[in-house]
């Protein structure tokens, strides 16, 4: 399929799939949108805790990179797993310009390492935040228990349904400890009917920017 780099309403780059009209990120911000589901309402709830977070869509690294930056000021350890099927070549992440747009130039070598380490392997980006990246399809996850917190960035339910499954959410309970967080952008009736079938207790917040309302989901009562 054929894919453009696009620049959001915040100044933000993502990729866009002509074949489907569907982005990497919104775009009405993909820095707003990773900072607002991701980070406020997933991310910040664990203050001053070491936790391991499972990403569903690697992509661009921007949600890693901004779990990272907000990592800092939050006093946490992470250690952090992206699982991504299709990876994005080199020539769409230097076309990337979240270094130049949160100002955090000083960083940039983490966002290179973060890329640069190899695929099915743990990489060390400091002391305080490990990387385990898989190239691996969503319905291949079999984790039980591991993690404290999810980023939901799967593909929108429009062009991908079957990655919004009941399926799909027991295998996300199943990964997360008891009283563990799954956050996303999505806030369809359908998705929502789905994790409360297999057992989340889900409540819709606030969207980020162009959007009304996203998803928190928790294992166990809110």
């Amino acid at each position: 399929m054929e894919r453009e780099i696009i620049q959001t309403l915040d100044g933000s780059t993502t990729i866009h799939i002509k074949d489907w009209n569907e982005s990497y990120h919104s775009k009405h911000g993909a820095i707003q949108e990773a900072q607002h589901v991701f980070i406020k309402n997933g991310l910040s709830l664990f203050e001053n805790k070491n936790i391991a977070i499972l990403e569903i869509g690697f992509g661009t690294g921007l949600n890693a990179f901004v779990t990272y930056i907000e990592s800092k000021r939050l006093k946490q350890k992470i250690d952090y797993t992206g699982v991504e099927a299709y990876p994005i070549s080199s020539q769409e992440l230097e076309a990337m310009n979240y270094i130049d747009e949160l100002k955090v130039n000083h960083f940039s070598g983490i966002f290179n390492k973060m890329h640069v380490s190899d695929w099915e392997s743990t990489s060390e980006m400091d002391v305080d935040f490990v990387l385990t990246k898989r190239k691996q399809l969503f319905q291949e996850i079999n984790d039980r228990g591991k993690y404290d917190l999810i980023y939901f960035d799967a593909f929108g339910y429009r062009v991908q349904p079957e990655l919004w499954s009941t399926e799909i959410f027991q295998k996300m309970f199943a990964a997360l400890k008891d009283n563990g967080v799954l956050v996303t952008y999505a806030a369809r009736g359908v998705v929502k009917r789905s994790m409360i079938e297999v057992g989340f207790s889900v409540e819709k917040l606030a969207g980020p920017p162009g959007k009304r309302e996203m998803l928190r989901a928790t294992k166990g009562f809110v």
